[in-house]
């Protein structure tokens, strides 16, 4: 089964989630939190950090990432970890393929003419807010 994560990054202050706008299917023209493919044999947090960092300069530094959830699809052959961290200070981002944009927690995260993932984006925003970010990584 093929692996990919999916990160929720909050800025420092809490009130903005960093998206990129897909310039490709699937969901080309959404927003999608930045994530990518877990490859054989990796540990899911070093995946969720190299992705991390390669898509938006975000290092290890700058960031505790919490694994929060995952979603499994049996259809498709694949899983999905879902992690998510607050930056600890600003920074300057780097885009990889897609463009990068802070979005308010104001959003209407299940707009599903906005948001890719057929609803997950609200229904992982409603989790964080519920239940909080799921289990640090001790290692």
């Amino acid at each position: 089964m093929q692996g990919y994560n999916c990160i929720m990054v909050y800025d420092k202050e809490e009130q903005k989630l960093l998206f990129c706008r897909r310039k490709k299917n699937p969901y080309k023209g959404l927003y999608n939190f930045v994530g990518g493919k877990i490859e054989e044999g990796e540990d899911g947090f070093h995946a969720a950090y190299r992705e991390l960092n390669e898509e938006t300069g975000i290092g290890e530094a700058d960031i505790a990432l919490f694994h929060m959830m995952d979603f499994q699809y049996y259809n498709q052959n694949c899983y999905v970890e879902v992690y998510v961290g607050a930056l600890k200070r600003d920074i300057l981002l780097q885009e990889e393929a897609h463009p990068l944009e802070w979005l308010p927690l104001t959003e209407n995260f299940f707009d599903m003419t906005k948001f890719a993932g057929e609803g997950n984006i609200g229904h992982m925003v409603e989790q964080v807010c519920q239940y909080g970010r799921g289990k640090e990584n001790k290692s």
